[in-house]
């Protein structure tokens, strides 16, 4: 049997499962579930990411252990996969023995062979992403090409992978290969990358304690990546199942957000052919996706909630928007109003009515029984063959979108099939009673396809048009190459319910207006007294750098900060330190108060203020920005006025 092994990326557990975790991973699901209707074994991986630096800082700021914060959070991926009906054969966690001893030994075999070296690293790293950046990989400022977010600089010892040496190999294999990196664009995109020169990895860090020890050298963890990537192997017995290792190993691919490619299309297969493993078959990039054209924020209070969505439209339906409204690999617009528009053009209007006309039919016409017909062929048997291979030549460029086009291609040719053969007329002439059969047969037969055809991607839907087909079998179960039309003759159909009820688009329009009203709601502001021009022209504000951040062991909330302001150097405490880790922080511009009377704050004099941006609830701070200016290149001290 053909096996076919796909994962998602591991999911970084310091954050809410969001509208791009939903996406990746139902993506994985309907691909996964249509190579099982194909006759592939499949072997389907999902799971989370949880060592690294802001793990650990979570967690002290909680006041627990990172292994008991990890143990919590990773429990709301689970609950989601539940919730979206999600097919994964395995759930991997980065804190599991059998992924620990893994990394252990892929690391010990790389430092025996070589190929992994101590030395010590200077650069510009980015804390958010945990990775240090090359210079010419920077975005503008030295800010990180990723996530945009300022690099701070470090220096430390570490291991380091020796990825120059076989990044020849990796270039004449992607030469060979034009399909193992899509979509397109991004075959370009780390073909260039690879062709500019790619350094040797730094591997390991001195400055955490949460992480895998490296063996033999435990004052080092290993780089929360190089643990991350090698969860693929872990899962399927690279240790210690060869035979399972090696059923699934040759036929692995890797679905995953455009912005971690890199590490998937470069670090990644560097290290395998290091191993002597085989390159991944595929890495598939998705897109990005913006709300009602915006980026998502907290703040602005349009993030996509996976689980309100379905808990207010549905399973199905949310599953069916996100993979037919974008071509996958682009980006994608996610709209409340598109996703109703889709509902009662596609679902309600498209195949509910079909399937809600058709039993209408055999019941009234047929007493319930999908009559027999001499011959079943009509315009709508022969289509099915040609959707059949579509759909297979769009599934295996994970062109989803395409393949929900064509099912329903075949669903409107239905319907219009209804309208060209008129069967009420049909129904009134006793000489037509075979026409009526040959009528009422294919329109049954259509839907029995259809419902197997959209399995994939909306599985409880499916199994609903079975039921109301009176069909017992489990769609999902079937065979795509298995299927013969005109086999259901005799069939007692079931109970006709609606399958998708239409939504009052006017009523939801009311509705939905309030919500927003009510997520943008601002909190009563608290003014404060009128001063004169004179009085504002008392504060100094000038632009400084943050060079050192300390910790103040007397205080929870306070930072010690020393500040660069260009003609003199100054402490200054802040109330921040619930809102960043001292690598946030160091080396950005921030906006100081500078002529404020010192303070005694814990035992350390405060000579200025930093100012900063909050979003507040019931008091409390929510969301902290600190202030700072646009142009990075402004000299230090410059006057704020």
């Amino acid at each position: 049997m053909k096996t076919f092994y796909i994962t998602t990326p591991i999911y970084y557990v310091n954050d809410i499962p969001h509208i791009g975790h939903a996406y990746t991973t139902i993506a994985c699901d309907a691909i996964s579930r249509y190579k099982r209707m194909k006759g592939y074994d499949v072997h389907f991986l999902t799971g989370t990411d949880e060592h690294g630096q802001k793990i650990q800082a979570a967690a002290e700021k909680k006041g627990i252990t990172p292994q008991q914060l990890v143990d919590e959070i990773h429990q709301n991926f689970k609950e989601l996969w539940k919730v979206l009906n999600i097919s994964n054969d395995d759930f991997i966690r980065t804190t599991e023995e059998r992924h620990i001893k893994t990394v252990q030994a892929m690391f010990k075999k790389l430092i025996d062979q070589g190929d992994i070296y101590k030395g010590t690293y200077s650069g510009y790293y980015c804390v958010p992403c945990e990775t240090y950046v090359p210079e010419n990989a920077m975005g503008e400022n030295k800010t990180c090409p990723d996530c945009g977010r300022p690099l701070t600089i470090m220096e430390e010892e570490s291991y380091f992978f020796k990825a120059s040496k076989y990044v020849p190999e990796l270039i004449k294999f992607y030469e060979e290969h034009l399909k193992a990196i899509m979509p397109k664009i991004r075959y370009n995109e780390i073909m260039s990358f690879l062709k500019s020169g790619v350094h040797d990895q730094s591997v390991s860090r001195t400055s955490l304690k949460w992480g895998i020890p490296v063996p033999g050298d435990e004052k080092h963890v290993v780089y929360v990546w190089f643990d991350a990537l090698i969860n693929y192997a872990s899962a399927i017995g690279y240790l210690d199942d060869h035979e399972r290792f090696n059923k699934w190993w040759p036929n692995v691919r890797h679905m995953v957000g455009k912005d971690i490619i890199r590490f998937h299309c470069v670090i990644w297969p560097l290290m395998l052919i290091a191993l002597g493993l085989n390159i991944p078959v595929e890495v598939i990039a998705h897109g990005w996706w913006t709300y009602n054209g915006e980026k998502m924020s907290k703040t602005k209070g349009n993030v996509v909630d996976p689980f309100a969505m379905v808990k207010e439209y549905g399973l199905d339906p949310f599953r069916y928007f996100l993979l037919r409204e974008v071509p996958f690999g682009n980006d994608g617009d996610f709209s409340e109003r598109a996703l109703v528009g889709r509902i009662n053009s596609d679902l309600a209007n498209d195949l509910g009515n079909l399937l809600n006309r058709t039993l209408q039919m055999i019941k009234s016409y047929r007493d319930g029984i999908v009559p027999s017909c001499d011959d079943s062929s009509s315009d709508l048997s022969r289509l099915a063959p040609e959707i059949l291979s579509r759909l297979d030549e769009c599934m295996n460029d994970y062109a989803f979108d395409d393949a929900l086009k064509t099912i329903w291609e075949f669903i409107s040719r239905s319907n219009k099939f209804i309208d060209e053969t008129m069967p009420w007329k049909l129904a009134k002439d006793e000489n037509e009673s075979q026409k009526l059969n040959h009528v009422l047969l294919n329109l049954y037969e259509a839907l029995r396809l259809s419902a197997m055809l959209i399995a994939p991607f909306m599985p409880d839907t499916s199994e609903q048009i079975f039921s109301q087909l009176g069909l017992k079998d489990n769609p999902l179960k079937c065979q795509y190459d298995s299927f013969k039309w005109g086999d259901a003759s005799g069939n007692h159909i079931g109970e006709a319910k609606v399958l998708f009820p239409r939504i009052d688009v006017t009523e939801w329009q009311k509705a939905y207006d309030e919500k927003r009203k009510e997520k943008v709601k601002l909190p009563e502001v608290e003014t404060k007294p009128e001063i004169t021009i004179d009085e504002f022209a008392k504060v100094e504000m000038r632009v400084a750098r943050i060079i050192n951040v300390e910790e103040i062991p007397r205080s929870k909330k306070l930072y010690k900060l020393e500040l660069d302001l260009g003609y003199e150097k100054r402490t200054v405490c802040s109330g921040i330190k619930a809102f960043f880790t001292p690598e946030d922080l160091n080396g950005r511009l921030v906006i100081v108060v500078t002529n404020l009377k010192p303070v005694k704050l814990c035992g350390v004099e405060s000579n200025g203020m930093v100012l900063a941006a909050s979003v507040k609830h019931d008091g409390k701070a929510e969301v902290l920005t600190l202030l700072r200016p646009a142009d990075e290149n402004i000299p230090l001290g410059s006057l704020v006025s």
